[in-house]
């Protein structure tokens, strides 16, 4: 079945501060400007996320606080990027990151409620922010704040949750998992890294000169009054409500029927991000949908890895922000007129221009104007990801995900127990149109 389930309204966890300091590498690390290439610059904004754990007897919280603020010393060693600050390069005009060993964010809470008081870890609760804070109180203004903040949080019955608010410069979602694969390591006397990464992030640096072969409408270059440095990925803030849409294997199987029934090209590949993209990307288009706005363009952004794409392929360590976005774009009357198939057809066959020439285009047009991503929605995939199956010295988490935020502009598509879910976050007005094409769309027995 396909269910529509708000996120429950805010909790208050009851949080108490028990330690609030910056973890610095174990070693000394060289002090060095690190490069930013000029994907990781367009992605200036902090993803939260927030691992939950059963209670362990032989992990009491004040064990797992030490074992986790060693794992953090020994991790930075090899991530000493993460534990600098951001500096702009005059010369350049260019972001980069001042490795000075100033320390990421540690943060010890105690939470007065139960685990089994969250409810479903599956379904947000936007207490959950209160989990994976993004700065530090004791440190002052923003220039001094850490890039990336890890919070161990002890609940009543002995459980835990660690939280991560982590700049997107720092890390792509393929360079996350392996974090945390190795923070995981690190956390254990006497295991190695799971995966050295690739911190060398010319790799992906811009041509000299720049050579723009392709046009790229995906992209938009902002118009900034002089001196305020580099345009910021980020949207309006203003009151949202959040849904998460969980498809079970039925309600996908149903969407990958419908995609098949009259598919343009025997060589579209349907998956499950495929048709779970186009769905959303049609609710999201005709929840703004008037009769006065018909000719309206609505444009999906699918978050794309490179590594392989490139030639030669980037190593799975590289870490950094390998990614881009293939963009599917039409009218919303079309979008409400053409059979479902069509949109899953965009969907999947967009990806395939990323190629090697293209990426490289895309760098060095983002050289050129300092631009970001153009596009009314964006989907961002987790369904690959394996947070859930890091092996801590404590065990595995019993949930994994991302928290809700103020992006309106973004939806998180991520496992679920039986398929998969998206998370929405949405302004009421446009939430209440997006639920109903949603529920529209499927037959009652599918539907909830």
């Amino acid at each position: 079945m396909a269910f529509v389930l708000p996120v429950p309204p805010m909790q208050d966890l009851k949080l108490k501060l028990q330690q609030s300091t910056l973890v610095s590498p174990a070693k000394q690390t060289e002090n060095k400007a690190f490069f930013l290439s000029n994907i990781d610059q367009m992605l200036n904004f902090d993803v939260p996320t927030v691992h939950f754990f059963k209670a362990n007897p032989d992990f009491p919280p004040e064990t797992v606080a030490k074992s986790l603020k060693m794992a953090l010393e020994r991790v930075l060693v090899h991530y000493d990027f993460l534990a600098g600050r951001f500096k702009l390069n005059l010369q350049s005009g260019c972001l980069e990151i001042d490795c000075n060993s100033a320390g990421i964010g540690f943060v010890v809470a105690t939470s007065e409620c139960l685990l089994d008081e969250l409810g479903d870890f599956a379904y947000p609760n936007l207490g959950f922010r209160q989990l994976a804070i993004r700065t530090l109180d004791n440190l002052g203004p923003e220039v001094d704040q850490p890039l990336c903040v890890t919070q161990l949080t002890s609940f009543k019955c002995g459980g835990f949750s660690i939280g991560l608010s982590t700049n997107h410069v720092l890390l792509d979602g393929v360079s996350a998992q392996n974090f945390i694969e190795n923070l995981a390591t690190q956390a254990f006397d006497d295991k190695p890294l799971a995966i050295f990464p690739c911190n060398d992030r010319h790799l992906l640096a811009a041509r000299s000169p720049p050579h723009v072969e392709f046009p790229h409408p995906e992209f938009f270059k902002p118009d900034l009054p002089a001196g305020l440095g580099l345009p910021v990925f980020d949207c309006e803030r203003e009151e949202l409500e959040y849904t998460v849409f969980s498809l079970t294997s039925d309600a996908i199987n149903y969407l990958k029927d419908k995609a098949r029934e009259s598919i343009g090209s025997t060589t579209t590949k349907i998956t499950v991000l495929s048709v779970v993209a186009a769905l959303i990307w049609r609710c999201k288009a005709l929840a703004n949908y008037t009769e006065y706005n018909k000719d309206r363009a609505s444009t999906l952004l699918n978050v794309v890895d490179l590594r392989s794409r490139l030639n030669p392929p980037l190593p799975n360590s590289y870490c950094g922000n390998a990614v881009l976005v293939a963009y599917s774009s039409a009218t919303c009357v079309y979008i409400e007129q053409w059979p479902f198939s069509k949109l899953v057809e965009m969907v999947a066959e967009a990806p395939k221009r990323l190629t090697d020439e293209y990426a490289k285009s895309v760098i060095d047009w983002l050289e050129i104007n300092k631009g970001l991503p153009c596009g009314e929605y964006m989907v961002s995939s987790w369904l690959r990801m394996r947070f859930g199956e890091v092996v801590y010295p404590w065990g595995k988490p019993v949930h994994s995900g991302p928290v809700v935020s103020h992006r309106k502009d973004i939806c998180w598509i991520f496992p679920g127990v039986d398929g998969a879910n998206a998370l929405v976050s949405l302004p009421a007005k446009e939430m209440e149109r997006f639920v109903a094409c949603f529920r529209e769309f499927f037959p009652k027995s599918i539907i909830n």
